[in-house]
């Protein structure tokens, strides 16, 4: 990321880019919300952001923002910064998933394109973090991924893990304590058809689990056959 941004600005650039992935404008009440700031610093900021050269958003107060060219690209960049510092402390320094979140935030800010590219040499030119999102290559283009939400997966059906879409550090750590991380495989028992609730069990294990709807579409599959993988069992 440029250096001359600030680290409150590389926030809420990502901030945007993860409430604009769908091509779609976002409020700035969705951004308060989300970055757990008052309304009226939200609008502040995003007048800043509108107003570098070149701007960064494209802000009009009665129908949202959305990042322009050189805003998205500044938000990539950062993503891929902290999902190699999170691959990195997770795969060398051996921190737990639930823990690199936290850490890469510090560390992402501070890091210079250099140490960037030796850090992305250094493990491979990873495609996916630790909790499977995907990872902006040199190019910033992003890795084709296919894998659906848990939610949506029918029963009986085996499937693989891909990505766990969550930085809730008591989430993580139950989730991982369950098994239920990527490369798991998982197989949808039932579903409840009033709350969309599923049973299901993790590496042909003989324990179910159940998990809310909320939790399961946040959590995204790939079917063992889709993915040209064979049952172990």
């Amino acid at each position: 990321m440029n250096s001359r941004f600030s680290r409150s600005v590389g926030d809420y650039l990502k901030a945007i880019y993860q409430l604009t992935l769908n091509g779609e404008q976002t409020s700035p009440l969705n951004l308060a919300e989300m970055m757990n700031v008052a309304p009226s610093s939200v609008t502040s900021m995003l007048k800043k952001l509108a107003n570098q050269v070149p701007p960064l958003v494209d802000y009009q107060k009665s129908y949202g923002v959305t990042l322009t060219s050189a805003g998205m690209q500044a938000a990539l960049r950062l993503t891929r910064r902290h999902r190699l510092l999170e691959e990195f402390l997770y795969r060398t320094l051996g921190y737990d998933w639930e823990d690199v979140h936290a850490e890469a935030d510090e560390l992402e800010h501070v890091i210079s394109s250099r140490f960037e590219d030796y850090l992305a040499s250094l493990l491979g030119e990873p495609e996916f973090d630790p909790h499977g999102d995907p990872i902006p290559n040199r190019d910033l283009a992003m890795p084709v991924n296919t894998a659906i939400p848990l939610s949506e997966l029918s029963e009986n059906v085996d499937a693989v893990v891909r990505r766990v879409k969550s930085s809730h550090e008591d989430l993580l750590q139950h989730l991982g304590q369950q098994g239920l991380r990527p490369g798991s495989q998982i197989r949808v028992l039932s579903r409840n058809p009033v709350d969309h609730s599923i049973q299901y069990s993790i590496n042909h294990g003989e324990i179910t689990q159940v998990l809310g709807y909320e939790v399961s579409r946040n959590i995204y599959v790939e079917e063992l056959a889709a993915a040209g993988l064979r049952l172990s069992g």
